[in-house]
């Protein structure tokens, strides 16, 4: 698969604080890619560095192969959908939709013609046909969204920069715009970056999901992978899905605030050392059940449950005032039922625990 972005070495710092550390990586062509990081970690700072809207202070950025230095914004063949859409609420859906078109300084298209056809075009391939003469401020915000979805492909750039495309949305119409990005992306065979601060939908929509803590990138893989298997523990603490514990390792054994883990597992260099334990890894059993050799056990009081829907997630709170995680699929048993500050056994399997350091 040939490469369409590069990044090396690129840094860029407000104030003397880095907001990218020395990135590097290389994005494929015709994929959808998402960057995932929480608030301040750098993903919009990296994402206008790649449009031209900041120069990195070093480093360089190629795009098929060409350095992109001092190449103005709307001369790279890069589209930029913003988050709050920033379309032109006086302008009709067409009238948004062709004002790129109309308005380049390169060949601006002007036979009025060639601009509706262009136009309804591509308002058909996401999905807006008969929306043309409607106002922006007359649709729902998931079809404002495709607009400015559409306003980008229209000058068909070589690949689509999307941030935060789905945060202004709510939950149900986030859901259905998944599907319909990655569909609207296929079509038009182009790469789409698109930054998210939540992790379901990095890795729902990422063929590969990059993770960017504090300015750097900290794993670039699959979603299965970064979801089965994070690098570190801070990737870890960003897919809210792993009760993560501090510590270090001793011979065979973690020991922590929380008490001696016994290891079984392979472990992951990291910078810090941590004790990881997915939420769907742990059983909730009574004080007195046994436990198996290739078993760990710690102890919690009960708080609270919180449904989803398809699982449960159950609360504990464990000696040292750590609030332990537990989330139980429905699928499997009915819904369990616990009591109050009452204490429980909280287990799971030595291969199943994520060791760093």
């Amino acid at each position: 698969m040939s490469t369409v972005l590069q990044l090396k070495k690129v840094i860029k710092s407000y104030g003397g604080a880095p907001a990218l550390d020395a990135v590097d990586f290389s994005l494929p062509d015709n994929a959808y890619i998402a960057l995932l990081g929480p608030s301040g970690s750098g993903k919009t700072t990296l994402l206008r560095v790649i449009a031209g809207f900041e120069e990195p202070d070093s480093g360089s950025i190629l795009f098929h192969g060409k350095r992109l230095d001092g190449v103005e914004p709307h001369d790279r063949g890069i589209g930029f959908v913003f988050q709050n859409f920033a379309l032109f609420p006086h302008l009709s859906v067409a009238e948004n939709v062709g004002f790129g078109l109309r308005n380049r300084k390169v060949d601006p298209v002007t036979d009025t013609r060639v601009l509706a056809t262009r136009v309804q075009d591509m308002l058909a391939l996401v999905g807006l046909k008969g929306f043309e003469d409607r106002a922006v401020t007359q649709i729902s915000g998931g079809q404002r969204q495709r607009v400015a979805l559409a306003r980008t492909l229209v000058t068909e750039p070589k690949m689509v920069l999307l941030d935060e495309p789905l945060g202004a949305l709510d939950a149900n119409l986030r859901s259905r715009m998944r599907s319909e990005l990655k569909a609207i992306r296929e079509r038009c065979g182009v790469t789409f970056l698109h930054v998210t601060g939540s992790e379901s939908e990095a890795l729902a929509m990422g063929d590969l999901v990059l993770v960017l803590d504090r300015g750097r990138i900290a794993q670039a893989a699959a979603s299965d992978i970064v979801y089965n298997s994070p690098a570190t523990a801070a990737v870890a603490g960003f897919l809210n899905c792993y009760n993560l514990f501090a510590g270090s390792v001793v011979e065979d054994v973690f020991v922590g605030p929380a008490g001696r883990f016994p290891l079984n597992t392979s472990r992951r260099k990291a910078p810090q050392p941590a004790y990881a334990i997915r939420y769907d890894r742990v059983s909730i059993r009574p004080r007195e059940a046994s436990l198996s050799p290739d078993e760990v056990r710690i102890e919690g009081d009960f708080i609270a449950s919180e449904y989803s829907g398809a699982a449960v997630n159950s609360f504990f709170a464990l000696d040292g005032g750590h609030v332990f995680e537990v989330e139980s699929h429905l699928s499997h048993a009915r819904p369990p039922v616990f009591i109050e500050k009452h204490r429980y056994a909280l287990v799971w399997k030595k291969e199943d625990a994520l060791v760093f350091g």
